[in-house]
């Protein structure tokens, strides 16, 4: 049986490789498949960093690192979900999928391999128009200094109830943004945040970019900054002059 999984792990990184370099916006799922698949066969979680179904394949998710480009840790469900305009992410029957993604961050190190504080961590998710797969996928990585710095000065102008537009563009795109005060993302669902706070519309939510990063608040108390965009970049006249993506507000190397 370990054969059969050393035959699928080296056909998985060929194909892979082969997808990505071609642009195939199904790469990603590929890879999640495999990974289910050799986690049935042997237990393990390789070519993922975790494979977890317990609750089933409808509610699992696999955490990974891009296996081309920057060392990039992300969370993908075990079901099909193209991305964050699905309607399940907003019911409250959905997996918290971003709640999972944060407590990945035990995958993340600094420079002396020592766990990362929680406001040195966001968790991120692009739009239709800025993702490069189709395949719901949720950023996970250490801020960048000048992202940590923008963000912690924001959050003392937020609110714990409502959204706010943030005056300024972060990394050329208009964000709105509010506060949870709470130091885990249990039972908080920012895709119905965001699409409930900006655009509920169906047609709509597949604008939506979203991303949590841990603050702290006043008193010492630890929460979280909730950003979120509804930008198109096809109407929107303060759209970035370049490529936007979420991968802009991390240091993947966590030097900071």
């Amino acid at each position: 049986m370990s054969r059969l999984a050393a035959i699928c792990c080296a056909a998985y990184v060929f194909a892979a490789q082969t997808a990505i370099a071609e642009g195939d916006r199904g790469a990603l799922w590929q890879v999640v498949r495999t990974c289910v698949t050799i986690h049935a066969l042997t237990g393990a979680a390789f070519p993922c960093l975790e494979v977890n179904i317990s609750e089933g394949e409808e509610r699992g998710y696999v955490i990974l690192r891009a296996p081309i480009g920057k060392p990039d840790t992300i969370l993908s469900p075990t079901r099909r979900i193209l991305g964050v305009e699905d309607p399940l992410l907003s019911t409250l029957e959905a997996p918290n999928y971003f709640e999972n993604a944060w407590n990945a961050r035990r995958f993340l190190s600094d420079a002396n391999h020592k766990p990362v504080a929680h406001d040195d961590v966001a968790v991120a998710v692009n739009s239709r128009f800025w993702r490069s797969e189709d395949q719901l996928h949720i950023h996970i990585g250490c801020l960048s200094r000048e992202s940590r710095e923008t963000l912690q000065a924001i959050a003392p102008e937020l609110s714990e109830n409502k959204w706010s537009r943030i005056r300024e563009a972060i990394h050329g795109l208009n964000f709105w943004g509010r506060l949870v005060a709470q130091e885990t993302l249990s039972g908080v669902n920012p895709f119905r945040l965001a699409a409930e706070g900006l655009n509920n519309e169906p047609e709509s939510r597949a604008q939506l970019t979203i991303i949590v990063a841990g603050t702290q608040l006043a008193h010492g108390r630890r929460g979280f900054v909730l950003l979120a965009s509804h930008a198109n970049p096809h109407n929107d006249p303060f759209r970035p002059s370049r490529q936007f993506s979420v991968q802009d507000f991390f240091d993947f190397s966590c030097a900071l």
